[in-house]
Order: C-alpha cells, then sequence, then structure tokens
C-alpha cells in the first residue's frame, strides 16, 4: 500500500496555513503576490502537485518597493523593543502552527518530518534570539581628543532588505535574515526558490496575520516570486541597500557582482564541501554516527552536508567497513514516514547531477564502495529517489572538488600528523563547515588554531551539519564570507553612524589645528 499525501494529513495542513483551492491548477490564495505567470509546485515525495502560485512581474515588483518604502518609513520610528514585540508574537504563532509549517517543508522540500519540523524550530529559535537583542543593539562610547566633547557611535536601519532563499531550507533562512532585519527596523522582500514557492506562502500568510493585529503596514514584509529574472529585479536596485543570497557559488558570484556595481552591500552564503578528519584517537562509534547523519540528512542537500572523510591510514579500513555496513542499514522512503532515513532529492534534474557525478568518479579512478544509483517503484514514482552512495576518491579528483547537491560521500585517506589532513580538508574553493573527530587535545587545538581549518564553522567531535542560532552562520573562500543568525550578525542589517557632541562654548578642531577668523 503506497502512502498517499492525503494521509499524512497535507491537505489539511495546508488549509491551517491558509493555502486553499489545492490541485485544481487554479491558484493557492496567492493572487495578492503577483500576476504573472503560474508556476506549479510538485512535491518530490509523490510528484504531485500541490499548488500553483503566480510569478512576479517587473510592474508588481515596483509596487512591493513602493509599498516596501513606505512601510519603512512608519517601521523605523517603531521603538527596537518595540519591533521584537512584533517578531515575538510571530514566533508564537509559528509555535502554533509548528506541525502544519514542518509537514509542508517536508512534503514539499523532501525532508524527512523531524528535520521539517527541526526547521520551524530554528524560525521560533531566531525569533526568540531577535527579541532578546532588540534590547540589546548597543554602539560604543569614545573619548574624544577635545574637551567637552562627546563622541559615540551608533547604529540606524539600512532600509529595505532583499532575502534571496534556496530550496533546501525554504523557511529557515528567510527567517535567520528576516528577524534581525526586523529589529534591527530594517523591512523585507523575500525571493524563495521557484522549487518550494508554497513555503514561502505559508511565512508570508502567518506574518500578515500578525501585522494586521497590531496595525501595522503590510509592506514590512513583501514577498516575490519566480525566477532568476524576479531576483535580478532587486539584485540591481539601489532602493534595496542590502541583498543577503543563499545558494550556489555560480549564483552567488553573479549577485555579487550585480551588487558591487551598484556599491550595494552583500550578505552571501554559497556552497560547501564539507569534511570530517578522523584521526587515530577519534572515537569510531560516533565517527560513524556523525559522518552517516552529515552525508544523508536531507538526502545531502544540505549546504552543511558532509562530502568528504579524510581518514587516517591506521584506521582507514575500520572506518570503511563500519560506514558500508552502516548504509545497508538506511531505509529510503517516503520522508513524512519517520521509519525512513532518507528522502528524495528535490527534481529530476537534481537526479541527473547525481547520476553524472558517480559516473565521473569512476571516470577519474575512484571505487564505489556502495553503489547508488536511482530508485525505481511505485513507492518512488517522483523519480526523485536515490540510494546514497559512498566512494573511494583522491582529494584532488575534480568531482571531489566539486560540491554535488547529492548523498555522495567520498572517503579519502591520510598519512602523517594531522596538519596534513588539515591541509587536505583545506585544499577546496569552499569555506563552510569542518569537522575533526579525535581526542587528542593537540589535535584538536591544531584543527582550530590559525593554522588550522580555514572555515568559517570548525567543530571538535560533532559532524559539519546543523547549527545552533546562538552563533553567526557562514563560510569562507567562495562560500562567501556572509554571517547570519547569531552573534554580531546583525550589525549587516545597520548603518554604522559616528557622532561627536560639542557642549562647550568653544570650537577645537581635532589634531590641534588652530583656524581663526
Amino acid at each position: 500500500m503506497i502512502a498517499t499525501a492525503a494521509s499524512f494529513g497535507i491537505d489539511e495542513a495546508l488549509k491551517a496555513l491558509w493555502i486553499q483551492e489545492i490541485n485544481e491548477g487554479t491558484s493557492t490564495g496567492s493572487e495578492s503576490f503577483g500576476s504573472g505567470e503560474l508556476i506549479a509546485s510538485y512535491s518530490p515525495v509523490d510528484g504531485q502537485l500541490i499548488g500553483k502560485v503566480k510569478t512576479t512581474t517587473k510592474e508588481d515588483y515596483e509596487k512591493v518597493v513602493t509599498t516596501a518604502s513606505a512601510a519603512f518609513t512608519q517601521w523605523r520610528q517603531v521603538p527596537a523593543p518595540g519591533r521584537g514585540e512584533i517578531v515575538r508574537q510571530f514566533g508564537e504563532k509559528l509555535r502554533s502552527l509548528k506541525e502544519p509549517l514542518g509537514k509542508l517543508v517536508s512534503y514539499e522540500m523532501g525532508k524527512s518530518y523531524q528535520e521539517g519540523l527541526g526547521e520551524v524550530q530554528e524560525m521560533i529559535d531566531i525569533c526568540d534570539f531577535a527579541v532578546g537583542l532588540s534590547r540589546q543593539l548597543h554602539g560604543l562610547t569614545m573619548h574624544s581628543e577635545r574637551p567637552a566633547h562627546r563622541m559615540y557611535e551608533q547604529y540606524h536601519p539600512l532600509g529595505i532588505v532583499g532575502i534571496i532563499s534556496a530550496f533546501n531550507f525554504p523557511v529557515a533562512v528567510w527567517s535567520w535574515n528576516t528577524a534581525l532585519a526586523w529589529v534591527c527596523g530594517d523591512v523585507c522582500i523575500w525571493k524563495p526558490s521557484e522549487k518550494t514557492p508554497l513555503c514561502s506562502i505559508a511565512c508570508q500568510n502567518i506574518i500578515a496575520q500578525v501585522l494586521k493585529e497590531n496595525d501595522l503596514p503590510e509592506g514590512i514584509s513583501c514577498l516575490i516570486n519566480g525566477n532568476y529574472v524576479v531576483g535580478e529585479f532587486m539584485t540591481h536596485d539601489s532602493r534595496v541597500p542590502l541583498i543577503s543570497a543563499t545558494g550556489s557559488i555560480r549564483m552567488g558570484k553573479i549577485v555579487a557582482q550585480a551588487v558591487a556595481a551598484r556599491l550595494g552591500k552583500s550578505l552571501l552564503e554559497l556552497g560547501g564541501n564539507n569534511a570530517i578528519i578522523i584521526t587515530p584517537d577519534a572515537d569510531l562509534k560516533m565517527t560513524t554516527i556523525g559522518a552517516v547523519f552529515g552525508a544523508v540528512g536531507t538526502a545531502g542537500q544540505r549546504c552543511t552536508s558532509t562530502r568528504r572523510l579524510i581518514i587516517h591510514e591506521e584506521v582507514y579500513e575500520q572506518v570503511k567497513d563500519a560506514l558500508v555496513a552502516a548504509y545497508k542499514q538506511l531505509r529510503i522512503g517516503n520522508p513524512l514516514d519517520e521509519q525512513f532515513h532518507v528522502g528524495p532529492l528535490i527534481d529530476k534534474e537534481a537526479v541527473r547531477l547525481y547520476s553524472n557525478a558517480l559516473e565521473k568518479v569512476k571516470e577519474q579512478g575512484g571505487t564505489l564502495l556502495v553503489e547508488g544509483g536511482v530508485l525505481e517503484g511505485e513507492n518512488y514514482a517522483s523519480g526523485c529517489y536515490v540510494k546514497p552512495a559512498v566512494a573511494e576518491a583522491k582529494n584532488a579528483f575534480e568531482i571531489v572538488q566539486e560540491e554535488t547537491f547529492a548523498p555522495i560521500l567520498y572517503l579519502i585517506k591520510y598519512s602523517g600528523d594531522v596538519e596534513n589532513a588539515i591541509a587536505m580538508q583545506n585544499n577546496v574553493v569552499q569555506g563552510l563547515s569542518s569537522a575533526i573527530m579525535t581526542n587528542n587535545l593537540r589535535e584538536a587545538e591544531k584543527f582550530l588554531s590559525a593554522a588550522g581549518s580555514d572555515c568559517g564553522i570548525a567543530n571538535v567531535n560533532i559532524g559539519t551539519s546543523g547549527a545552533e542560532i546562538g552563533g553567526a552562520f557562514g563560510g569562507e573562500k567562495e562560500t562567501g564570507g556572509g554571517r547570519e543568525s547569531g552573534s554580531d550578525a546583525w550589525k549587516i542589517y545597520m548603518r554604522r553612524q559616528t557622532n561627536t557632541i560639542n557642549y562647550s562654548t568653544q570650537l577645537p578642531l581635532a589634531q590641534g589645528i588652530q583656524f581663526e577668523l
């Protein structure tokens, strides 16, 4: 018996999120979000049409920017703790709607239901963080060299923040940006992935209700849907001072050039090629769990997914055998059914790229330890289900140097000291996440030192995937250098201003310069 979407309560979830008229090929209650062509959202879980969304035309976009600009003039004058109160209410709405929104994330994107719930929890967590932050948007005071002068710096809202998000985290990454931007006094325009448009409709419906209940302008949160052309409306628009873009390195370079050409600001979260170093002093049971989850979680479609295991030759065979045995236990199927570990890839194009990567592994001299392959049959009718694969390879292989958004794990052997493994780990263009498995304090500290991992995230005895909102999230090199979420990531959403106040009856000049009239 095939489990249908209805049996998992998808229709009920959509209704709870105010998304109506499902599977009728008409609309999703989204007329207010655009007047352009319809784009269809098909679930990779079962290949079924979930709904259709109208895209944003250039004329629609101009209306959105006008609405957002008008809202900004009002929103920036609300005291920051008052803005935090709105974000708190948004977080409470998310708590009440966690299950239906998590279910929609799972069904539209293909990640497990537990991961869908986890993604909504990230939204709730960042709201909590932002509420506290709303009372801590601090500057510094400095002593002036001039008598009877006071110097300080403060932060002001930027204006409109443009957010371009990817399909793999269809709601969380938006919330990382928008919750912080809102408490900073900015308004937001969101261009989600065209592969997961219904998740964006749901989120917009939730925040729109909060804004309406508080008699605040709808332009504080705006949504535009469509392909890359719609994103280009924002990246080339000087009225949008900051573009936060999550996606591929190729996309990020295009966005960066467009925004830099108009001297705007960009926050880029791009590709990862993340490795776990496994030393002779590693706890191998812990290592196996961390490596397998990192490689197959979200079907390998996280920017922090584990792509490479760099394993010392002393424990290489043990790790290899443990992984092959663990992969035999993986269950692949409907992600809404909690008995399965691995769900589908996002679409058939992702399947094609996965299959091409496996062919390249063999062409470039690698060996497949766990073969992989595309799954067929009535339980995999969407054509998006693949088997997680494991390959022995060399770090220098061209395919290993690339990020394939699929569950392919490369085993790479190293010898000698941990410095050799660190050099191999760093020898890729991406610099997002990294990890080392070791009980050796010296190895751990070398990995975390200035001469160690060159990634934005470096973990010891945990895997590469998963991040708490309290820490700034982002990477170096061609990962883009941006930071989102916790720590002081809020500063990117504001402009810094230095102020000097003269409360004397004289006008002394800096550096002791004399000027008399």
